[in-house]
């Protein structure tokens, strides 16, 4: 099974690139089958990583970043791959 862990942080107003750096650097315990790094209007950055796991199992996750960094909580959200179907 594949499993997608979504982690997206909001900065500080004007400290979007520092948020994006910040993530950029992070290593994980572990490595993922693949990430990706986004950033998006309002400072706002999301880190995707893909994993070969089942969905409750414990794999390594970004940290919160430092309170003068961020302007709330980081959202974390966890998905499992679905088979492909038709398209409409």
């Amino acid at each position: 099974m594949t499993v997608a862990l979504m982690w997206e942080a909001r900065a500080v107003p004007g400290r979007g690139a520092d948020l994006l750096d910040w993530a950029r650097a992070r290593e994980l315990a572990g490595e993922p089958l693949r990430r990706e790094t986004f950033r998006a209007p309002q400072d706002r950055v999301l880190v995707i990583t893909w994993w070969d796991a089942p969905y409750d199992a414990e794999l390594p996750e970004l940290p919160e970043p430092d309170g003068e960094l961020v302007s709330r909580p980081v959202h974390r959200w966890r998905f499992e791959s679905v088979a492909e179907g038709p398209t409409r």
